[in-house]
This record gives structure tokens, C-alpha cells and sequence, in this order.
């Protein structure tokens, strides 16, 4: 089984910073590509940021300049670098992983997706 635990998010004012981190655990062979998701109250949820596992980069333009995605291809690990929050970046915040289970799956490029439970993140202004 594979497991994504997040953590990192919280209360903020407006123009502070937060940093999430995600760590994939587990089956795993190796993480694909990983990203943030987020989910404001009565909306539906939407890219943030993504990586792949070459390092290259997709940001929603909401948070391009303010948000920089990274990633720890040893230890399994996403971190969102969150930098002058406004209050709608107000969200639960999912970590997301394409993840190859076995070398097998690796090899025919078949990766699975999993998801992160979900942190809050509340920016107050």
C-alpha cells in the first residue's frame, strides 16, 4: 500500500508564508510526477503546482511568483513553498503522486494515482 502524509498547513495572515511537505511511503518503486491540488469551500478542486521527475514545473497562474514546488526524489518528497498568501489562497491543500508500484509497471510507463489526505490552509486578512 501506498500512503501520502501531509503536513505543514495552517493559519496565516495575508503576505506570510507557509511551507507544505508531502511524503510518499510505502510500495513504491518510484514516484512519477507529484503535485498540490487545492479545494476552497463550494469550489472544485484545482492544480496548483506540478513537478516532474525531472524537476520541470507547471504552475496554475494564481501562484506563479508566489509558490515554488520542489521535490526530494530520495525521500519521496513534495514541498510547496508558499510565499505572500492572499486570503484566497484559502484551501485544503492535496498532495498527488503518479506513482510506478513495481519496476514491472516502470518499464510500460503504467504509474497509479494517489492522494494525500488534505491540509488546511487559512489565510486571514
Amino acid at each position: 500500500q501506498v500512503q501520502l502524509v501531509e503536513s505543514g498547513g495552517g493559519l496565516v495572515q495575508a503576505g506570510g508564508s507557509l511551507r507544505l511537505s508531502c511524503a510518499a511511503s510505502g510500495s513504491i518503486f518510484r514516484c512519477n510526477a507529484m503535485g498540490w491540488y487545492r479545494q476552497a469551500p463550494g469550489k472544485q478542486r484545482e492544480l496548483v503546482a506540478t513537478i516532474t521527475s525531472g524537476a520541470s514545473t507547471n504552475y496554475a497562474d494564481a501562484v506563479k511568483g508566489r509558490f515554488t514546488i520542489s521535490r526530494d526524489n530520495a525521500k519521496n518528497t513534495v514541498i510547496l513553498q508558499m510565499n505572500s498568501l492572499k486570503p484566497e489562497d484559502t484551501a485544503v491543500y492535496y498532495c498527488n503522486a503518479d506513482i510506478f508500484v513495481t519496476p514491472a509497471q516502470a518499464l510500460v510507463k503504467h504509474t497509479q494515482t494517489y492522494w494525500g489526505q488534505g491540509t488546511q490552509v487559512t489565510v486571514s486578512s
